[in-house]
């Protein structure tokens, strides 16, 4: 018999890991026969929302874009898409932007299919007009060496313009792959491991994680990370970008 008090997940003032054994549903108006587990709110203190979405064969999410953009990428199965009357399939590995003021629906999906969503308010800027919608395939974005480093390999997967204030990227380390540094920047991210394992260190704690792991990092929150195991360590992950650092 397990025990049910033993969990991988912690939340701290300025980091969460999220493991699956402790997701509790939650019902979002619009988003039918499916089930939702929001990850990162703004309840934990974060400036982003992240859910994982499991759909039923009759599953169906309807929404509009108000304050918040949305980003939606499919971690398993498939469904159709319907933005603002654009309208394409998504498949594993596949994804779309949906920028403020659109309309949107998610239907027709394979049973079991499984999304993962990045919400954030979008802060406009002089000069520059609201993004467009974008529909993407992480297969045929590039995944070139990260600062040199054959083992790491990064993929973004939205425009590097400042019309987008948030980047949404995977990354790939090979076995024993590791990062360069100790980061500590203002970005803040969110996050969900698509593959392997390996252990993250977050504000000088350390943190065994595997495949369906998510992480949440608090700007500043230093963090490292090491892939450990036969395959490579995949994530996918969120960061605010492209405005200025300060309201002061």
């Amino acid at each position: 018999m397990e025990i049910s008090a033993l969990t991988r997940s912690v939340v701290k003032r300025n980091h969460a890991v999220i493991s699956p054994d402790g997701y509790i549903n939650s019902r979002v108006p619009g988003w039918d026969n499916c089930t939702v587990n929001v990850i990162i709110n703004e309840q934990m203190g974060a400036n982003l929302c992240q859910t994982v979405i499991t759909l039923k064969e009759t599953g169906n999410l309807v929404g509009s874009t108000i304050a918040s953009q949305l980003f939606f990428y499919v971690i398993e199965g498939g469904c159709t898409a319907t933005v603002s009357g654009e309208e394409k399939r998504l498949t594993k590995g596949q994804f779309v932007y949906i920028p403020i003021g659109n309309t949107y629906q998610i239907e027709k999906p394979e049973a079991g299919t499984q999304l993962l969503t990045f919400h954030k308010v979008y802060e406009t800027l002089d000069g520059y007009a609201v993004p467009p919608i974008l529909f993407g395939d992480a297969a045929h974005v590039a995944g070139p060496s990260y600062m040199g480093d054959p083992a790491l390999r990064l993929q973004v997967l939205l425009p590097d313009e400042l019309s987008f204030d948030m980047a949404v990227n995977i990354f790939t380390y090979d076995p024993g792959g590791h990062l360069p540094l100790v980061e500590t920047h203002i970005m803040e991210h969110g996050l969900i491991y698509l593959q392997g394992q390996g252990v993250y260190m977050l504000d000088q704690e350390w943190y065994p994680i595997k495949k369906g792991d998510s992480i949440w990092m608090a700007p500043y929150c230093q963090q490292w990370f090491t892939a450990m195991g036969k395959e490579p360590a995949v994530y996918i992950y969120y960061k605010n970008v492209n405005r200025f650092p300060t309201t002061v």
